[in-house]
């Protein structure tokens, strides 16, 4: 997360640095504001970021918004719209919104040129927005138009809401989490490869809230063998400002099968599968994507893939649900950006499955990590790690 952090603080020239504003008072209060905003859409934009706006105009707030899907308004829109309908008159206001306004016409105008429209004197912006097609633009056109900015209120929380996005802006790859459901003692299943359920139904809720924040998620074929497991979200619809009644939607579900254990053949839709060639950094090699529908089947190395989901279905944060072979392949090829650990209060017994599978012969070889966060979900605990030695180069 620092890694990315950094690259954000450096997506501005230092020329343009030195025209941001200072940052006053109450400027935080406002912003999480807007974060909380934000987070009305966190489960529906894919692959659009969750973007959060308030409007505030003689300290009080006179307008707010979201972005609720990608195709719909921007956040700005709808809290200029809010303040609008509110009868509220604009001109001198202060914008205070998660991640910098577009600056480029895509499904939509730009919001930057709304703002200026607008008549607003300042806007606070939570981060920089890494996209090529942004990257500072949007700044700039605020301030030729003599709007005051401030940059970089509340970062570090408007970053942990658009963890994959914004990493995969900055670096290519998305924001991967690797989620396992645990015994006390460091077991994920019995030795037949019975493991239903471990934890507890509030874990399991939870895992679906992870899944409803992804835009893939990647098992390996053993899962896949022993569980059949549906991997969808099961969350109720969610009921959203201006647009009505929003399906969340499912995420990309990738199957690593580097040994070819997967027989299609037995499969009702075998034979339906499409078959995409991949160049592969070999020029005399190259890889076989096999599809359908929502489905793909991977055969060759992680690293790949992982760009390949950035760079053809726009998936920017991966949920990794697998067993110990495939989690082991994720930590030790240091691809991990999050690991999530569900611990229930029992114990397997030496002969069960452990979560982890590499050998480790010296203590100084330890895989490390910091510990971010815990919290109880009925009998179970609820752990989240990040990796020490992460790198995102």
């Amino acid at each position: 997360m620092t890694d990315v952090l950094n690259a954000l603080t450096n997506i501005l020239p230092n020329t343009l640095k030195s025209c941001l504003s200072p940052i006053l008072p109450d400027d935080e209060r406002f912003m999480m504001m807007a974060l909380d905003e934000a987070k009305k859409g966190e489960f529906t934009t894919r692959p659009n970021p969750a973007v959060g706006c308030v409007i505030i105009k003689n300290n009080l707030i006179i307008g707010k918004g979201f972005h609720p899907k990608a195709g719909f308004p921007h956040a700005e829109i709808f809290a200029l719209a809010d303040a609008k309908n509110n009868g509220q008159n604009t001109a001198g206001a202060t914008v205070y919104v998660s991640l910098e306004p577009c600056s480029h016409t895509g499904k939509t105008p730009p919001c930057v040129d709304a703002l200026i429209h607008s008549g607003v004197t300042r806007v606070v912006v939570a981060c920089a927005d890494p996209n090529p097609q942004v990257a500072g633009c949007g700044i700039q056109k605020l301030l030729d138009a003599g709007i005051s900015v401030s940059l970089g209120v509340c970062q570090k929380q408007a970053y942990e809401l658009n963890a994959g996005f914004l990493k995969a802006m900055a670096t290519g790859l998305p924001f991967v989490r690797l989620k396992m459901g645990i015994s006390l003692d460091g077991r994920i299943a019995m030795q037949n490869g019975e493991s239903k359920w471990i934890t507890g139904e509030l874990s399991r809720m939870d895992v679906q809230r992870l899944r409803a924040k992804s835009g893939a998620i990647i098992t390996g074929s053993a899962t896949i063998i022993a569980d059949d497991p549906a991997l969808n979200v099961r969350l109720s619809d969610v009921e959203l400002d201006n647009i009505g009644k929003t399906a969340i939607p499912q995420p990309k579900v990738v199957v690593m099968d580097r040994s070819h254990r997967l027989d299609f053949k037995d499969w009702q839709m075998g034979d339906c599968w499409g078959v995409d060639q991949l160049q592969g950094h070999n020029p005399q090699s190259h890889y076989q994507v096999l599809s359908y529908d929502n489905t793909m089947i991977w055969h060759n190395d992680i690293a790949p893939l992982l760009k390949y989901l950035v760079e053809k279905y726009r998936c920017y944060d991966v949920l990794v649900e697998t067993g110990a072979t495939l989690a082991t392949s994720f930590l030790s090829q240091n691809l991990v950006d999050e690991l999530i650990i569900y611990q229930a209060p029992c114990l397997l017994g030496v002969t069960a499955r452990p979560m982890f599978g590499a050998e480790i012969k010296r203590l100084q070889d330890k895989f490390d990590f910091t510990l971010m966060n815990v919290e109880r979900l009925g009998d179970d605990i609820k752990m989240v790690f990040h990796p020490k030695n992460l790198s995102t180069a």
